[in-house]
Parts: C-alpha cells; sequence; structure tokens
C-alpha cells in the first residue's frame, strides 16, 4: 500500500497540539466549537466524558488525514488496445477559394464544414494540410479536436498569394503522412483546381492505395475574387470568374473513394464521414499501458466520519425502573 499525495502526511503534526491541550485541559468541547453550534448539534444525554470527546475528535482529524492522503493498493498493469481511423484532411489555399459565390468565401465554408465533421467523427486520427501549388503540414496526426478547431478558426490565408492547385500535392504528402499503412484516406476541401484532366493523380492516388474524398465548393456559376486593387482581373483588364471543377470528381470515384458538392445543408459532410467509415475499419494502434489502483481512501474516510458522529452525540442509556 501506499499514499498518492503522501505530502498531506505531514498535517498529521497537528494533531499534536490537540494531544498537548487535551492533556492540559479536558474540560470541554467550546476549545473546538463556540456555544451555540454545540447546542444544536448536541444531543442533552451523554454516555462519553469530556475528554473522551476530545479524543474522538482528534481521532476523526487523523483519519481524515489519512483519508485526503489517498491510500492506494497497486494491482499491477493493464494493457489497453486503442482503434482508430487515420484520416488526412487536406484545405485548397490557392487564391481560388477566395471566390465570393459562396458566401463569405469558399475557404471560409470549408473550415466550416470541417468543423462539422469533427462533431461526427469518433475513434479517429486527423492530420491537416494545406495545399495549392506547394503542400504545408498543419497538425500531425492527432485526436486533439480542439486542437484542430483552434488552427482552422484562426487559419488565414490574407498573407499568401498562392495561385494555381496542384492536387498531386497533398496526395503526396499524405502518403508520407501514413507511412506503411496499406489503405489510406485523404479527404480534400477544394474547388476542383484548373484542371480538365486527372489521369495523373488518379494513378498515383491508386498505385499508392489512397481513397480521395472530395468535398468540392463552388458553383457552377462562379464567382468573382476580391483583392486590394478591387476585383481579381486577367491581363487583358477582364473580370476572372473563377467556377467550380467536377471534373475531379473522376479523382474521387476511380481512387476508391467519395464525391460530394458543397451545399449550405447543416452536417451535409456526415454523408462523406460515412463513407470513410463504411470503407475504413478501425485499425489497431499499439497497446499502451495503465496502471490499476484500488483506492482505499473510504476507509479512514468512514471510520472518521464515524468517530466525529460519535463525538458529538450520546448513546442512548437504559433507564432504571
Amino acid at each position: 500500500m501506499h499514499f498518492q499525495d503522501i505530502e498531506l502526511l505531514w498535517l498529521l503534526l497537528l494533531a499534536l497540539p490537540m494531544l498537548y491541550f487535551l492533556k492540559k485541559d479536558p474540560s470541554s468541547l467550546e476549545n473546538l466549537f463556540s456555544r451555540r453550534v454545540l447546542q444544536r448539534i448536541r444531543i442533552p444525554a451523554r454516555s462519553f466524558s469530556k475528554k473522551g470527546r476530545m479524543f474522538l475528535l482528534i481521532a476523526a482529524f487523523i483519519f481524515t488525514i489519512f483519508a485526503l492522503a489517498r491510500p492506494q493498493i497497486d494491482k499491477g498493469d493493464i494493457k489497453v488496445k486503442s482503434s482508430f481511423i487515420e484520416i488526412v484532411v487536406g484545405f485548397d489555399i490557392s487564391r481560388s477559394m477566395f471566390a465570393n459565390d459562396i458566401y463569405p468565401t469558399r475557404f471560409d465554408l470549408a473550415k466550416k464544414k470541417f468543423s462539422d465533421l469533427l462533431d461526427d467523427l469518433d475513434n479517429a486520427k486527423v492530420a491537416l494540410i494545406g495545399f495549392s501549388s506547394r503542400g504545408f503540414l498543419i497538425a500531425p496526426l492527432t485526436e486533439d479536436y480542439n486542437s484542430l478547431r483552434f488552427l482552422t478558426k484562426n487559419m488565414g490565408l490574407d498573407h499568401l498569394r498562392l495561385r494555381g492547385t496542384n492536387i498531386i500535392t497533398p496526395l503526396e504528402v499524405a502518403d508520407n503522412l501514413f507511412e506503411e499503412e496499406k489503405r489510406k484516406a485523404l479527404l480534400l476541401f477544394t474547388d476542383g483546381g484548373d484542371q480538365e484532366d486527372y489521369a495523373k493523380e488518379i494513378a498515383y492516388a491508386t498505385s499508392h492505395d489512397i481513397a480521395v474524398f472530395i468535398y468540392n465548393i463552388g458553383t457552377e456559376k462562379g464567382g468573382i475574387i476580391k483583392d486590394e486593387s478591387g476585383v481579381l482581373k486577367d491581363q487583358a483588364g477582364d473580370i476572372v470568374v473563377v467556377k467550380r471543377n467536377d471534373a475531379i470528381k473522376e479523382l474521387a470515384m476511380q481512387s476508391g473513394g467519395a464525391y460530394m458538392n458543397s451545399s449550405l445543408k447543416h452536417h451535409d459532410i456526415k454523408l462523406l464521414t460515412d463513407a470513410i467509415r463504411s470503407k475504413f475499419k478501425a485499425q489497431t494502434q499499439d497497446e499502451s499501458t495503465i496502471q490499476d489502483k484500488e483506492e482505499l481512501f473510504y476507509y479512514p474516510l468512514s471510520l472518521s466520519l464515524l468517530l466525529f458522529l460519535l463525538a458529538i452525540s450520546s448513546l442512548p442509556r437504559r433507564k432504571k425502573v
């Protein structure tokens, strides 16, 4: 047996002056309680002497300290197995994600849908990456959803001026993050990029066993991109209108993933979450070891309460006939 908070046992030294005053002046309980309090908690009939009551109170104090120190018995180690689905989530951070055909922007909707995704996930580890013409690791695989929410909520692209969307980049980053996993799940929040043919990306995904899930953000009509000069224009001076690219759907379908166009429906992302769960079973991770301890504090605590009640009350006496 050992004590979890053994330093609290130093409080037992306070019992020494109590014992000293008990020996010096065992007159009454008034040394510990006011007269008004004693009148409320004490039964007039007495079965213990005043000195005996004081001793019971001191004993109750000692057992209370033992209880606060948390006596425990070590019962050995327990091995715990945890199972998780591992998912890499990629945010398209190219300039087209600032288009206003989705209010306020496509990128803001992506962050909102990612938060909804975390509400629907359980037993999953999630990694965050950002990509455009290059890739950026935002967070490694983690179960800390609160940190992921904080990162995405405060993630802004005001300082980035990246053009173009290279879908091969998140595929390569996901492959590196998963390392030796047989099958990999990659969820992309994107507007589809500007490619018409994704044969290269499909070949990479299938050869590296990456199932790509696409949440395609944008509208067929498209939107404009606001910048410092007002509205983004091309070299000819015409306003640039960026539309959602549905060609990326082939990447999702042929890699064994799933595809969804964005909407303002509440928790529509749950359909993609369910698709990921149906295609990926939780994989058992390495065993973790925890110590099995039996708490014993309730024994001294119960004894302390019993002694305290005996000290402030009286046992019934049998009347003589």
